[in-house]
């Protein structure tokens, strides 16, 4: 993994000038990260797909996460003219953006659980 530089004396007068926190305002809700992460492996899903694939997560909290991730531009609702209707959520240019940040996390979980196996 590469070294990332952070500048011990960048101060920001309040968080929301902190990148770090602008960030996390937008993606740091629970399920967020996996909600993407089911986009960039599978472009088109659907919401029982989604729902699927995220054991745990609520159809109501889902739900209020998709409807987040579109206000933010991070992904779009394509409704299809069906019988019956197919609605699918697909990544955005700047949803595509974030593929770096869950790769990232991705390598640093496959070190934890190399330094910590499951028992």
């Amino acid at each position: 993994m590469p070294d990332i530089e952070l500048d011990p004396s960048e101060t920001f007068p309040t968080y929301a000038f902190c990148p770090v926190m602008t960030a996390l305002d937008v993606i740091g809700e629970r399920w967020v990260i996996l909600i993407l992460r089911d986009l960039l492996r599978n472009p088109a899903r659907r919401f029982q797909d989604l729902q699927a694939s995220l054991k745990g997560c609520a159809p109501s909290t889902l739900s209020t996460r998709l409807k987040a991730l579109e206000a933010h531009g991070l992904i779009e609702r394509r409704m299809y003219e069906q019988h019956p209707p197919r609605l699918e959520y697909l990544l955005t240019a700047k949803g595509r953006e974030v593929g770096p940040v869950v790769a990232s996390l991705r390598d640093w979980g496959l070190l934890l659980q190399a330094q910590n196996p499951p028992r």
